[in-house]
């Protein structure tokens, strides 16, 4: 991973890395934040998204930088 790699992941991101609508990926996104018992204004990291969905953190790094 490079020194400025992405920490935060969006839900553009995650459409472009699963495939699926942008009103689909923010209900994952929203149930991610649900299965970390998040609040409303916390985010989303790339390494809860790539434990959450079972994903290479590598891979979803280089996907979406």
């Amino acid at each position: 991973m490079s020194k400025f790699s992405k920490v935060i992941i969006y839900p553009k991101d995650i459409a472009l890395i699963t495939g699926k609508s942008y009103r689909s990926s923010w209900q994952l996104l929203k149930n991610i934040r649900t299965h970390y018992n998040k609040e409303k204004h916390q985010v989303v990291t790339v390494q809860e998204f790539c434990e959450y969905i079972g994903i290479n953190e590598e891979v979803v790094c280089k996907l979406i930088s």
